[in-house]
């Protein structure tokens, strides 16, 4: 009975997503005030309906209700709890339906705090918000119903995925959703604009917050799936440039670089023509992940194995959304002032500089996805592009921005004075100066280019906190004084900082462990030693063990260094039993200098077993960055200025009027 309900809860949800995609919208184009009104309580409405479908769906998965298809094919009643729950968005068409949990949760949140934003902006958001849920749950109840019984239900399911049966996983999928999903916030007030006539400085600061909060999600997204995959797949690495992975990239890239221009627009009533192109661009590329991931056109650990008719459903709506709005777009383009005026050393400057490397950099991961697969289609022929191909155009667009990253704050708007940057980041400069001397003189294996690469790290890092003590003017005035100017500094200021330092954090990881990783991959038997990274591991065996639902052989490897012990690693391989499907558990040893990684291989016919033994240098500096920047996004949300918007009184109009 309650997946009925959970199913009937859908179909209203659908019913309420059209009133509310038609009735506000024809309210705000006809002035009427009460049929604007109605957006709120039917966003809030949507919402809630979803809510208890996807409720609905999670209850037949924790009680094992194998009656229902999609229950039956991805869980186990040897499940444990956590996974049983996340099984929910581990396949398909439970995913789906979160997705669009989320599409109608953020819908409800502009309904419930934004209570400042003009009546006919408002109407029109939620009801170009409304129009990709209906998208969507069509989707949904007309390809991909996760609601369906079987009768007879079987005694037992299939299982989920082991190598999704892992703690990163079960909270990764959501956060990614809230990232890609949550863009759609800033491409419905794109939308928005353009019908209501209303782009000016003002949309800017009603736009940054949801965008921010977008970014927050899809930031930490992204370094959980790089996490589970590290420690998970056993691979020994931290990104692969896997298309899927790509997919997710893109819209981030995109989205880093609408932060920043939405930042011009609302100083300075600048870049207005390219900020609501970014949104739509933003938001497309989102749609292009989840059709990438859901056509079944990939192959990837990270893709669901779908009908391709699916694929064709997904790429209508996403054909219909980005082409509609950059239809619109064009047709509005033209009524569009471009605002302010300012020197190219400016701090507007520098934040253009930002956007042309960031969507350039985010167009070479573009045509690097996209290219093999529309030459498969044209000419049959397959190809892959790997990760030379993104060495050697990403990463060199990713070194001038490094560089120019700390010198925009100490930069003044309208017209920035450089040299007086300069002498303010000179103590980071030549903090980087020395160690990338001191990487040269001293270290004497690794790409020569290494050290230039860790001190564009340390720059980044050093220029941050520079940027917050000028802010703070320590030196120049008493501590007591410069500790409570930095305490009173505006959170998105502190926020920004922050970001910037784990940017730098992140740097500095990718660059340590690219370039001075240690290898080792032999045959061992129990009692033989091997060396790596100055540590000692003494193979002792391997242990057969068991779990609530797979069988697993152990490895036992004693690490010392120096002659004391460190730890006991037991990387382990593992055989599900349902689905039956072998994966590997690594062994890991943190320390301060970086990750001690250890894989148990396959028995050998000679006696032994194949090992595989890294040293990733720093690597942990890439997730704490990554969280540093989540931290950041978060402080900056709750700066004061970015909750309550921008002021309530009207500002210049930049569009004409819709005739």
């Amino acid at each position: 009975m309650i997946i009925e309900l959970g199913h009937f809860a859908l179909v209203l949800a659908l019913l309420v997503a059209i009133f509310q995609m038609v009735v506000p919208a024809y309210g705000a184009h006809v002035r009427d005030p009460r049929m604007m009104a109605v957006a709120e309580p039917a966003a809030m409405c949507q919402f809630g309906l979803l809510l208890v479908s996807f409720l609905a769906l999670m209850q037949a998965y924790v009680t094992s209700d194998f009656s229902v298809a999609n229950v039956a094919a991805n869980s186990h009643s040897t499940k444990p709890l956590l996974y049983r729950i996340s099984g929910v968005w581990g396949n398909h068409e439970g995913s789906m339906v979160l997705w669009v949990l989320i599409l109608a949760l953020f819908g409800a949140a502009v309904a419930a705090f934004g209570r400042n934003l003009p009546a006919t902006l408002k109407a029109n958001v939620l009801a170009v918000q409304s129009s990709i849920a209906v998208a969507f749950i069509l989707f949904i109840l007309l390809t991909s119903n996760p609601f369906l019984r079987i009768d007879p239900a079987p005694a037992d399911g299939n299982g989920l995925n082991p190598i999704l049966q892992d703690p990163a996983l079960a909270f990764h999928p959501p956060f990614l959703y809230a990232g890609y999903v949550g863009f759609s916030i800033a491409y419905s007030f794109a939308v928005a604009a353009l019908l209501d006539g209303r782009i000016d400085a003002a949309w800017a600061r009603w736009v940054r917050p949801w965008t921010l909060a977008a970014w927050m999600c899809l930031t930490i997204g992204i370094a959980m799936g790089s996490w589970w995959a590290y420690y998970e797949l056993g691979w020994g690495g931290w990104w692969f440039w896997d298309p899927v992975e790509n997919a997710s990239f893109m819209p981030w890239l995109a989205g880093t670089a609408l932060l920043h221009s939405a930042l011009v627009m609302e100083k300075r009533d600048a870049l207005k023509v390219w900020t609501v192109l970014l949104a739509i661009l933003t938001f497309s590329l989102s749609l292009m992940g989840t059709f990438l991931v859901r056509s079944g056109i990939l192959t990837s650990v990270h893709a669901f194995a779908v009908d391709p008719k699916r694929g064709v459903f997904v790429l209508a709506i996403m054909t219909l959304f980005t082409g509609g709005a950059l239809a619109l777009f064009a047709l509005r383009a033209r009524d569009l002032r471009q605002g302010g005026i300012f020197a190219p050393i400016s701090r507007e400057g520098s934040l253009v500089l930002n956007n042309i490397l960031l969507t350039v950099a985010c167009a070479t991961v573009f045509v690097g996805t996209l290219y093999p697969l529309v030459l498969e289609s044209l000419t049959g022929d397959k190809i892959s592009v790997g990760p030379p191909y993104f060495d050697w155009t990403f990463g060199p667009l990713m070194v001038p921005l490094l560089i120019v990253l700390p010198f925009g704050p100490f930069l003044a708007w309208k017209r920035g004075d450089a040299y007086a940057a300069a002498q303010r980041l000179a103590f980071a400069a030549v903090l980087a100066l020395v160690l990338m001397a001191m990487g040269w003189a001293f270290i004497h294996r690794g790409p020569a280019l290494a050290p230039f690469g860790l001190a564009l790290g340390v720059f980044v890092m050093a220029g941050s906190i520079s940027d917050l003590a000028w802010r703070a003017r320590f030196g120049s005035v008493p501590f007591a004084e410069a500790w409570r100017r930095l305490v009173g500094l505006p959170r998105s200021a502190i926020g920004t900082a922050l970001a910037h330092f784990g940017v730098g954090m992140l740097v500095i990881g990718v660059v340590a462990t690219s370039a001075y990783r240690e290898e080792r991959i032999l045959v061992m038997k129990p009692g033989e030693e091997v060396r790596v990274a100055g540590y000692n591991l003494t193979f002792r065996g391997v242990a057969p063990a068991s779990g609530p639902n797979y069988r697993e052989e152990v490895g036992v490897f004693d690490v010392t260094r120096g002659g004391a012990p460190v730890a006991r690693l037991e990387p382990s391989r593992r055989t599900y039993d349902m689905p039956p499907m072998p994966t590997t558990e690594s062994g890991i040893h943190p320390g301060w200098r970086g990750d001690l990684y250890v894989v148990l291989g396959d028995a050998q016919t000679a006696g032994g077993y194949a090992v595989r033994i890294y040293f990733n240098p720093f690597v942990r500096f890439i997730w704490l960055g990554a969280l540093v920047m989540f931290i950041a996004g978060g402080i900056s949300l709750s700066d004061r200025r970015l909750r309550v918007g921008a002021p309530g009184r009207a500002r210049r109009i930049a569009v004409a009027p819709a005739e």
